[in-house]
């Protein structure tokens, strides 16, 4: 019985040390994304998206048409705000993923980086992860 409890109590010991090691970045300082570029690490149908970031633009490729628009940046907090969003018009066989990466895009209030990894979240649900270009 002894052996039990005390398989118990190191696993219980091992997965609160696992849980303080994952603790979201999400508000702490992040490292500046300005002058990136970006691509979608999820599966899509059809050409995976890209976004470039300048200063307070972004640009880049969203599956079918290229998207322009402003983004505000704050690497204290890993604030992350797009705004006045606009794409071409070109139709495509499959409109979801364009609809769905510039939705995303477009509710995203925090970026988490990591590594060459990127995320975008809205509050603490993540919405997209990019690998550096």
């Amino acid at each position: 019985m002894k052996n039990l409890w005390l398989v118990l109590f190191a696993f219980l010991t091992l997965a609160s040390c696992a849980a303080i090691g994952s603790v979201s970045k999400v508000g702490a300082k992040q490292s500046s994304i300005a002058n990136t570029q970006w691509t979608v690490t999820e599966s899509t149908s059809g050409p995976k998206p890209t976004l470039l970031i300048e200063e307070q633009k972004i640009a880049g490729n969203a599956g079918c048409n290229s998207f322009f628009g402003s983004v505000q940046l704050s690497p204290s907090n890993g604030g992350f705000t797009a705004s006045q969003v606009g794409s071409t018009k070109r139709a495509c066989e499959d409109m979801t993923t364009e609809a769905n990466f510039l939705g995303l895009l477009q509710s995203a209030t925090n970026y988490v980086v990591n590594g060459n990894t990127l995320e975008l979240y809205k509050g603490n649900l993540l919405l997209m992860k990019f690998v550096k270009k």
